[in-house]
């Protein structure tokens, strides 16, 4: 869209244009009928139809094998075999699409306790509403670390400085005014009074006036936002390069075993039949299930999460959540209440301090307009008696400016009886800085802040200067004095951080505030075994490489680390270790985007929310390390399942494939081979419901194709061996006979190793499995023994019905086999000493 004309005309042009009062906004009834003329503030989301869900089952090679073996059934008439893979891939499609559905109902359902919230002026008062009900005409407030929600043109602006990165490219933030600017049409980075939708606010504050919503903004056609990044697990991406392994290994084993069928059977053998079974086999083996066990075990973690009060925006994130090895987060919050009180002040008058605090800060103008006041601010009320409390009556805030995370200060103009005054408030150094004190005082407060520090209280300096004309800046300020604050340690601190020790997780904290005071709050929560044991950013960063490289391993606290700093320092650490980061404000979103998993709280800054992958709506360390041993729990039932679908499958192939070149027949039918698929593969998915040992959670796990595949290989060539007893006992009788047993050990051994793999100890000594997998389980190794019996396993999967003695042998191979299985897998890992999978 063209915005110059916007950008040429001054404040009361575009107030009239709008036919709005940029001091009293629109009315009630002005908002109602723009909302029906102009619709929502939203962009167009791209949704997902059931039926593209539907379709996107039958995007995978192996569905492409199946579909081929149908088609040359149909071809050489073997219809009823057609008809029955068709059914099959079916039923897969089906179970697939039920997950894949469930899962982004969940998504969609979880987004809703996720509402971008905006400061607008109407009906005379500023109030806090939903983004997506803004409206033309709107009078919008921004602050430092808000997401622009519409094209704006800046009425008023304090110091505003924003990122346009989303829509320019352009890393470097732009300087804002409200000035109209002259010239033709102009280009997005001349727009110097114009705040564009997905922009965000870096410092300062501004008022706007809304001109185009939802698709009409200039960024309505770009698909991703500022900040939005779509990670992929790196679990994702080694089970796809698994996938591919697998796939190319069985077609090049395939294609042997059909030449060599071909060549020891010479044009006897039934090529079509030959095909079909290849084919089947090719699909039996491949754990073609793994997709849909991944989806259903992530959207059930999401939903225990959500229970929690976390949202999880990117599913996979659960699963990267467990693999962290360190875990990064500022202290406030998180191992204290971020609820402060004051303690004590220093300076000549302590009331006097404690009042000036609260007229350098926006107590009552936030509470006005319906938001939650500055902790700073609630405790420092709290203290005034409500003499002082009316004599802030007489006094008028013209205007403010933030609080400036780099400079770490805010100021307020304050005017009163004696004139204008500038109060400065902010971290102590920084004030102190750019106040006149003599020697004696500057030594004294700063002793003062050091043993404030020390017992863990957080410190707010106040100075100020009577302003005479236009001279606002902040320098040749008058000291006040300080406040100390006491933020009290939450009381599941202490538990959470002997979680994360057991879970192998080591928690590093990186804070703006001083080094005693996050010494000091370390020490209490067990974090630190000594309140010195921190580290400055600026300590840090000065040390040469390989001592950087030793302290970041040693040192789990770091004080008065800037943003750029908190970035470079998880560059670092993710150099050996995966990496997550719990942030909230503005200036955590450059560390947000690097972090392997990037967490965020419900009252996080919009950048901060748009970058992150999972939001806690109740700050806690305990629920995030909750998260974690949830997303270990995923990682864990996922490699029971490749664990128990490779070596089964291979076991399987093997000895079926083998066996087919030294007998006349098939051992077992195209249609045998995808049931014991169905069958085994309808209890295989209930794994992502299993609990747990607790050492299978106890440590970060590395996903490791070459040890998958190396102990697949070993516990499938047992069941190989147990195969070919089946094959030694019946292949003599008849085709049938041979095919029914076989069918039937197949299925039990696999639902039987299934509970096996389950742990790394004997089967009797692991928790319990979930009720889920055991009622499954029951199930389909009852199908299994019945559906020989039954008429329809005669007629279409031409099974014959077995005797009672042969029943008998099959089982007693079937418990021999799991015995073995047991002390087969206790070698397997006392050989390896496996640590990760």
């Amino acid at each position: 869209m063209d915005f110059s004309s916007y950008a040429q005309s001054n404040t009361a042009k575009i107030a009239k244009l709008f036919s709005v009062d940029p001091l009293r906004g629109l009315s009630s009834e002005e908002i109602e009928g723009r909302h029906k003329k102009g619709g929502q503030n939203i962009l167009e989301e791209s949704r997902v139809h059931a039926w593209k869900i539907f379709l996107r089952q039958f995007k995978s090679s192996f569905i492409y094998l199946l579909l081929v073996a149908a088609a040359i059934s149909f071809s050489f008439g073997q219809n009823t075999e057609g008809v029955m893979i068709l059914v099959f891939i079916l039923i897969n499609t089906t179970l697939g699409f039920y997950q894949e559905y469930r899962s982004e109902q969940t998504v969609l359902l979880l987004k809703r306790y996720i509402a971008t919230r905006v400061k607008v002026r109407r009906d005379g008062r500023v109030t806090s509403v939903d983004a997506r009900e803004l409206v033309l005409g709107d009078i919008v407030i921004l602050e430092a670390g808000d997401g622009v929600p519409a094209d704006l043109r800046i009425i008023e602006e304090v110091n505003l400085v924003v990122n346009e990165e989303p829509l320019t490219g352009e890393s470097v933030s732009v300087d804002k005014e409200e000035a109209p600017l002259s010239g033709d049409k102009m280009e997005i980075y001349e727009a110097k009074n114009i705040c564009f939708s997905g922009t965000t606010v870096i410092s300062g504050k501004a008022t706007g006036i809304v001109f185009a919503i939802g698709t009409r903004t200039m960024i309505g056609g770009i698909a991703e936002l500022a900040g939005k990044m779509t990670r992929i697990s790196k679990f994702e991406e080694e089970l796809g390069k698994f996938s591919r392994f697998i796939l190319y290994l069985v077609v090049a084993t395939l294609a042997f075993i059909f030449i060599m069928n071909i060549i020891l059977k010479g044009f006897s053998a039934d090529i079509a039949s030959l095909a079909v079974f290849s084919i089947a086999l090719a699909v039996s083996v491949v754990p073609e299930a793994l997709p849909l066990v991944m989806t259903f075990s992530l959207s059930r973690g999401a939903r225990h999460l959500a229970k929690n009060r976390v949202v999880v925006k990117r599913l996979s994130a659960i699963e990267d959540l467990g693999s962290i090895h360190v875990l990064c987060s500022d202290k406030t919050g998180t191992l204290t209440e971020n609820k402060l009180t004051v303690h004590q002040t220093c300076g000549s008058d302590g009331k006097a301090t404690i009042f000036a605090g609260v007229l350098g800060g926006n107590y009552l103008t936030t509470k006005e307009r319906g938001g939650t006041p500055d902790p700073f601010d609630i405790a420092l009320w709290e203290s005034l008696s409500r003499e002082e409390r009316a004599r802030l009556d007489t006094y008028t805030h013209l205007d403010d400016t933030p609080f400036d995370p780099v400079h770490k200060k805010s100021s307020a103009l304050i005017k009163g009886a004696d004139g204008t005054l500038l109060i400065v408030r902010g971290a102590p150094e920084s004030i102190i800085n750019s106040s006149t004190l003599s020697p004696k005082e500057r030594e004294g407060t700063l002793a003062w802040m050091a043993e404030e520090g020390r017992a863990g209280r957080r410190t707010l300096a106040i100075a100020s200067k009577k302003v005479v004309g236009n001279n606002y800046n902040e320098e040749g300020l008058t000291f006040i004095g300080c406040v100390s604050f006491i933020d009290p340690i939450k009381e599941s601190a202490k538990a959470a951080i002997k979680d994360a020790e057991k879970l192998g997780v080591r928690i590093k904290i990186l804070t703006g505030d001083s080094k005693e005071v996050a010494g000091a709050v370390a020490y209490e929560v067990g974090l630190v075994k000594n309140p010195e044991d921190v580290l400055t950013a600026r300590e840090f960063f000065a040390l040469k490489e390989e001592a950087r490289r030793e302290a970041l391993e040693r040192t789990n606290v770091f004080a008065r680390v800037f943003p750029e700093e908190k970035y470079q320092i998880i560059e670092l650490l993710q150099k050996n270790y995966q990496v997550g980061f719990l942030g909230e404000g503005i200036n955590d979103a450059p560390a947000l985007k690097i972090a392997n998993v990037a967490i965020v709280v419900a009252s996080a800054s919009d950048i901060a929310r748009e970058v992150s992958d999972i939001i806690l709506l109740e700050r806690s360390l305990a629920v995030v390390i909750g998260g974690i041993r949830e997303g270990r729990s995923i990682f864990a039932n996922t490699i029971k399942y490749i664990r128990s679908s490779l070596s089964s499958n291979f076991g399987n192939f093997y000895s079926v494939a083998i066996s087919s070149l030294f007998i006349p027949f098939l051992p077992m039918l195209p249609l045998q081979i995808l049931l014991v698929n169905l069958l085994s593969d309808f209890p295989a998915i209930a794994i992502a419901t299993d609990t747990n040992d607790q050492t299978l959670l106890r440590e970060p796990k590395q996903y490791n194709v070459r040890k998958l595949l190396a102990m697949g290989t070993v516990l499938g060539i047992v069941s190989t061996v147990f195969d070919f007893m089946i094959f030694a006992s019946f292949y003599k009788i008849s085709p049938e006979a041979l095919q029914t047993h076989w069918f039937i050990e197949s299925i039990l051994t696999e639902l039987l190793f299934l509970f096996s793999i389950r742990s790394r100890e004997f089967f009797f000594q692991t928790k319990a499995p979930s009720l889920t997998l055991v009622v499954l389980s029951v199930l389909a190794a009852s199908a299994t023994i019945i559906i020989p019996f039954t008429s329809v396993g005669g007629a279409l999967f031409h099974f014959m019905r077995p005797t009672a003695s042969s029943l008998g042998l099959v089982l007693g191979i079937v418990l021999l086999y799991f015995i073995t299985t047991e002390f087969a897998k206790m070698f397997y890992y006392r050989l390896t000493a496996e640590r990760q999978v």
